[in-house]
């Protein structure tokens, strides 16, 4: 077993050598280089992905890749830039905080690298959902380290707040020609209270608060709303009760007949769930990690499935007339993971593509993502 997961690294390892590392980009404007310039009549393309968890292991690659100086996590994401960086909005799932001066842990506690928020920069991202039952692992300090750093990254964040201002506002995204409210929610902070007197540090799942902010971003100018949910139930492919409960809910919500949520983007699991259409409106129930160091599931047994996940992909076209919704014309998904022996994500079908023997893996997350009946609503898996 243990000769075999070296030979696929080994394969993986030949493909992103032979891919080329990606040049940095100047990310403090949304139209970048390589990104179609905004037109009215156009509609966009949005891409998300899972959770970046960095453990120890992790962090120790950083540190090499970086030459034993500082870290460097640009190197573990360049497989998928393209696809990051050709969107229109690009949005990932920074799961930890981030430490200062050295002081970096991984689990339980996370203090992660704060150099990741420029290698999300150099990917392509434009924002982050920072909601997570890790979000308090270092207090009121931990939330400040990070949200500083991504935005001295020029990436957005949305989930957790350093002000109570800073709460109540919303994340407003360019997409195109379209303005994206990116909103954000945990269900948990593994028992860590808010700060003192902070209640709004980080923002918990509940229904009732979770339309009241999309509706006042619709106020605030979005045309669309995208909500990012850490939920359901770890290391299981199917969505839970919770989850199937909460989506319904959701996406059943409408003001004047439109709905006033467009995208529901689920993390937490370690595992890559279900894409599925609900009351007409797409929910990924869970994108799976897109960085982790290896894990072991709650059999106690180390699980490859916390290293897969997707990243989601919808290609959004303008309304019919003024005031309608904007409709995803596209649904699509794309399988990746996270091969830790060369410390790389990889675009599991551009491996395929170069001979890398991958294809059991990519088979299991096509089949856990298509489980809930997505194909008959046009999901598709893209390259």
């Amino acid at each position: 077993m243990i000769a075999r997961r070296h030979q696929v690294a080994l394969a993986l390892t030949a493909v992103l050598t032979s891919a080329a590392a990606c040049q940095a980009r100047d990310h403090q404007s949304a139209e970048r280089p390589g990104r179609p310039a905004p037109s009215a009549a156009r509609g966009f393309t949005l891409v998300a992905s899972g959770d970046i968890l960095p453990h120890t292991s992790v962090i120790d690659r950083a540190r090499f890749d970086a030459g034993g100086i500082g870290y460097d996590f640009r190197p573990m994401l360049d497989g998928i830039e393209p696809v990051v960086s050709r969107a229109d909005l690009a949005l990932c799932h920074m799961e930890t905080v981030y430490g200062a001066n050295g002081d970096y842990t991984g689990y339980p506690a996370f203090k992660s690298p704060p150099e990741i928020a420029q290698a999300l920069a150099a990917t392509g991202y434009d924002g982050c959902s920072t909601a997570s039952n890790h979000s308090l692992d270092d207090g009121a300090a931990g939330v400040q380290r990070t949200l500083d750093a991504l935005d001295g990254a020029g990436v957005r964040h949305a989930g957790t707040a350093r002000t109570e201002a800073e709460a109540n506002s919303v994340t407003l995204l360019r997409a195109g020609p379209a303005q994206v409210a990116h909103l954000a929610y945990t269900y948990d902070t593994n028992g860590y209270p808010p700060p003192p007197g902070q209640p709004w540090t980080v923002n918990l799942i509940d229904e009732t608060r979770i339309v009241a902010d999309a509706r006042a971003a619709r106020k605030a100018g979005a045309d669309v709303v995208v909500v990012s949910l850490h939920w359901g139930t770890e290391w299981q492919d199917a969505p839970d009760d919770r989850q199937l409960t909460l989506a319904r809910a959701l996406t059943a919500s409408r003001t004047g007949g439109r709905p006033d949520i467009d995208l529901i983007l689920g993390t937490h699991a370690h595992v890559p769930q279900a894409y599925e259409k609900v009351n007409g409106t797409w929910v990924v129930y869970g994108m799976g990690d897109q960085i982790a160091g290896e894990m072991s599931n709650y059999q106690g047994v180390q699980d490859p499935r916390g290293n897969q996940s997707t990243i989601a992909r919808f290609t959004f076209a303008p309304p019919a007339r003024h005031g309608a919704r904007w409709e995803v014309r596209k649904a699509e998904f794309v399988p990746q993971m996270f091969d830790i022996d060369a410390g790389r994500v990889v675009n599991l079908n551009q491996a395929l593509a170069q001979g890398a023997g991958v294809e059991g893996v990519r088979d299991r997350i096509r089949d856990v993502v298509l489980s809930r009946g997505a194909a008959k609503d046009g999901l598709v898996m893209g390259e």
